[in-house]
């Protein structure tokens, strides 16, 4: 499992572009930048859609003001089910990032995988909220239990950074 101070492997996710689906590599997003990420077991899930993504809109600004650049949320889904969701809690309009890890290529790669099959939810990211800064992680609040939505909140990233 990825730690403070490693840097983030590079893995291709992706993401509604005007046209479709548009590929995204994470190094892009990272290099020389400000970056948060937090991940969700799944989009429209209980937690992840009233408590985790509206925690983020919440704080974009005081995020903002501590240099963050972008706050990319990523869940093992697909990006039509990502576009849908941003517009479903507002969270595109807010200007946050939704990416989809459709092959969990990225999720297992920093080894947050987990499966729950009484729940349909197999291959998922455990819920985290991490600080980015240059590709290098600098801060990681993961969370003990996927239901819970407490330190990986952006209340609780703003806490530690």
């Amino acid at each position: 499992m990825i730690t403070t101070g490693e840097m983030l492997p590079d893995a291709t996710l992706t993401q509604m572009g005007a046209e479709g689906p548009e590929e995204v590599r994470i190094s892009d997003k990272t290099a020389g930048r400000k970056v948060v990420i937090f991940a969700v077991p799944g989009a429209f899930t209980p937690t992840c859609h009233s408590a985790h993504v509206p925690s983020f809109m919440r704080t974009k600004d005081q995020f903002e003001a501590k240099g963050v650049d972008e706050i990319i949320c990523i869940s093992v889904n697909d990006p039509f089910v990502m576009n849908a969701w941003g517009e479903a809690t507002g969270a595109t309009e807010a200007g946050l990032t939704l990416l989809g890890d459709a092959a969990s290529e990225f999720t297992k790669a920093i080894g947050m995988d987990f499966d729950a099959p009484p729940a349909g939810l197999l291959a998922r990211s455990q819920r985290y909220a991490m600080l980015v800064e240059d590709g290098k992680v600098t801060a990681l609040n993961l969370e003990e239990s996927p239901g819970a939505c407490e330190i990986s909140a952006g209340e609780g990233l703003l806490e530690v950074i």
